[in-house]
């Protein structure tokens, strides 16, 4: 399932999701204009667990291993990010954000403590824009993009039902990879626990950080 866009309008222009979203595209595109040199400037900014730093909590949040990794992440961010800002507020979210991705970086650590693969991606932090979706807006939908095999349709998924398969999914590829580390074989790819800590960080943190007052009548979910 590819999702396309939500159906909750912004009430505000969302700058930090749009700021981030720029920041992450240019820093890419940096990346792809070092050409080979690109391996060594992911290490030294990429979070290494065997050799872990406060600051490449912050600066792996902004780096991503290929264009179907920062489209995705960028994506997802649009979707979700623009209705979590309005609700939080400008400042607000972005230090939800960083929090997030800081939760993800370390539980990805904890499970991986002696690996020498830098960990790179937004894919945690969004993760926990995700799980603050997931708590705002339930029954909100997502318009989303469904492929079987030559089959292509376009379908309104429930917010929650939505968010709660990628959860599953991110959980049980975790359990898997665990199995893969303890049967002796190499880790790496996807950090799935980054993924399941950084929705849980946002679960738990958007009670914190959210704006009651900014709390609207859900008028949209019976359209």
């Amino acid at each position: 399932m590819i999702p396309l866009r939500d159906i909750i309008p912004s009430r505000t222009t969302p700058v930090v999701t749009i700021a981030l979203i720029v920041i992450n595209v240019l820093v890419f595109l940096y990346e792809l204009a070092l050409g080979r040199g690109v391996n060594a400037f992911t290490l030294y900014w990429g979070l290494v667990p065997a050799a872990f730093s406060w600051v490449t909590v912050l600066t792996s949040m902004f780096l991503h291993g290929g264009i179907m990794h920062v489209g995705g992440n960028m994506l997802y961010l649009w979707i979700f990010g623009d209705n979590v800002e309005d609700r939080m507020g400008h400042a607000r979210f972005l230090v939800f954000y960083l929090l997030c991705g800081a939760a993800a970086a370390l539980a990805q650590t904890v499970t991986q403590p002696d690996s020498l693969i830098p960990m790179v991606g937004a894919s945690g932090a969004i993760a926990g824009v995700m799980g603050a979706y997931f708590v705002l807006y339930p029954k909100s939908r997502i318009v989303t993009l469904v492929a079987l095999f030559f089959f292509f349709q376009v379908i309104e998924v429930p917010a929650i039902l939505f968010l709660g398969i990628w959860f599953i999914m991110q959980f049980l590829s975790g359990l898997g990879s665990i199995l893969t580390v303890t049967s002796g074989q190499a880790s790496g790819g996807i950090a799935f626990w980054a993924h399941v800590a950084g929705f849980v960080a946002g679960i738990s943190g958007v009670v914190v950080f959210r704006r009651p007052e900014r709390q609207r009548v859900e008028w949209w979910h019976d359209v």
